[in-house]
């Protein structure tokens, strides 16, 4: 049977790839992907045949992967972070009910929020939601509402999607819903080019984040009620001391 691997190359930076994800992609014969996710790998497997699409092609783009594996070719379908994590896998797993004759295997790889989260410290100690600001797929309104309860149930929250050309100010309007729950002085952090060239981190608070211009290439971490800033990093503490 035909293989058709969808595998997650974490952040970006070649080291901080899976020896799994890693593996499959020095055996395959085919890699596919968003054309900014394959530049990311393209100098580390020259000997492979790279394919590409652009952004909003994601169909077409696993109805490819399946046309190469059944073609006999070893195929990899890449994605950043994690595969299963708004990534591909949902989609080739949906569209590989029509090609039964492709046995999918998912690859795990490093998320952002966990990335982001060791450049920033340790926000992520105790229960979190991870929530995207895109509303290409997602009905603004159901985004607001899960804002909501996550502010209202004092999660710590990972942003994704922050921003864009045309979403300039949900960072904003996203921190105007959280601040109906939360301080004002809640510590937050942001991680822009997770793993790549530029990356950069800072620590800042809940009203000053709700200022700040990002991008599709940030993270956000918005603290608890608990979490602190200690010697430049974010923590959010689990209760240790109190056991």
């Amino acid at each position: 049977m035909s293989k058709l691997y969808v595998v997650g190359i974490g952040p970006g930076e070649y080291e901080q790839m899976t020896m799994e994800a890693y593996n499959v992609l020095k055996n395959c014969d085919v890699i596919i992907g968003y054309t900014v996710y394959v530049d990311l790998v393209r100098d580390h497997f020259p000997e492979k045949e790279f394919l590409t699409t652009p952004m909003t092609k994601e169909v077409e783009r696993c109805e490819l992967a399946f046309e190469k594996a059944l073609q006999g070719n070893t195929t990899a379908m890449i994605c950043s972070g994690d595969a299963g994590v708004y990534g591909m896998s949902g989609l080739i797993l949906e569209i590989g009910q029509k090609y039964q004759q492709v046995e999918v295997v998912v690859v795990s790889g490093v998320t952002a929020a966990i990335s982001g989260a060791s450049v920033l410290g340790a926000p992520l100690i105790h229960d979190f939601a991870v929530i995207s600001l895109s509303d290409l797929l997602t009905p603004m309104e159901k985004i607001e509402k899960r804002l909501e309860c996550a502010a209202m149930a004092d999660f710590v929250i990972c942003l994704y999607n922050p921003s864009s050309k045309k979403r300039h100010d949900y960072l904003k309007k996203a921190c105007d819903i959280i601040l109906r729950y939360a301080s004002k002085d809640t510590v937050c952090g942001y991680v822009k080019n997770i793993g790549r060239a530029g990356e950069e981190s800072t620590i800042l608070t809940l009203e000053e984040l709700k200022e700040c211009e990002v991008d599709m290439f940030t993270t956000i971490f918005i603290g608890n009620s608990q979490t602190k800033e200690m010697n430049g990093k974010m923590v959010t503490p689990r209760g240790y001391k109190n056991v």
